[in-house]
C-alpha cells in the first residue's frame, strides 16, 4: 500500500481530531507480501483482458511480486464466483474478480450481472477473504471499452478493482495484528 492511499495518512485535519479524542488509527499493513488471485472472465476477452492489464500493472505498483500472482481464466462472468472460492481455497489472500456483460435483447442479463455480483459477494463474506468485484456490468460496447480503459478519460475499472483489493487485503492484515 502506498501512503497516499488512506484519508488518515493523507488529512492532517483527521489525524489531529482523532489524536484529540485519544483514537489509534487502525492504519493498513502494507500487502507487498499478499498472495493474489485474478479470475477473468473469457467471455467479451478484448475488454477484460485491458481491465487484466489494469490490475496487474497496479499489483506490480504496489509491489506484489509476480510469483505472488495468480490468474485464473473462467468462461464468463457466471463462473467468477466459484473460481473465486477455489483461489480462496488455494491460499489467495484477496481476490481480483474481471468480467464484462453487455445487454443484449432479453433478461440473460440481468441475471448473470445479479448472480454474478451476489456470488462474489457470497464468496468474500462466508470466506472472509476480500474479492474486489471489477465485473462491468454496461448497456452497450462503448461503455465497456470506457470503462475497460480505452479513450483520452476513461479509468480502467481493472485498477479500481485491484487497489481495492489491496486495500481490503491490508485492512485485514492490520486487524489480523490486532486480534493476535
Amino acid at each position: 500500500m502506498r501512503s497516499s492511499d488512506t484519508d488518515i495518512e493523507t488529512d492532517p485535519n483527521l489525524r489531529q481530531q482523532l489524536a484529540r479524542l485519544g483514537i489509534e488509527p487502525l492504519l493498513p499493513q502494507p500487502a507487498s507480501a499478499a498472495s493474489i488471485a485474478i479470475v477473468a472472465a473469457s467471455f467479451h476477452r478484448g475488454i477484460v483482458d485491458r481491465l487484466l492489464a489494469g490490475a496487474l500493472q497496479t499489483l506490480d505498483d504496489h509491489g506484489i511480486a509476480a510469483s505472488s500472482i495468480r490468474v485464473v481464466r473462467v468462461a464468463g462472468a457466471w463462473e467468477l464466483p466459484l473460481a473465486a472460492a477455489l483461489a480462496i481455497d488455494g491460499g489467495a489472500d484477496a481476490v481480483v474478480a474481471l468480467g464484462c456483460v453487455i445487454r443484449g435483447e432479453t433478461e440473460h442479463f440481468e441475471v448473470i450481472v445479479r448472480e454474478a455480483n451476489r456470488g462474489l459477494m457470497e464468496v468474500m463474506l462466508a470466506r472472509r477473504v476480500p474479492v474486489a468485484n471489477g465485473v462491468l456490468a454496461c448497456h452497450d460496447h462503448a461503455q465497456a471499452y470506457a470503462r475497460a480503459g480505452f479513450g483520452d478519460d476513461a479509468e480502467n475499472k481493472g485498477v479500481e478493482a485491484a487497489r481495492a483489493a489491496l486495500a481490503l487485503a491490508g485492512i485485514a492484515a492490520a486487524l489480523s495484528a490486532v486480534r493476535g
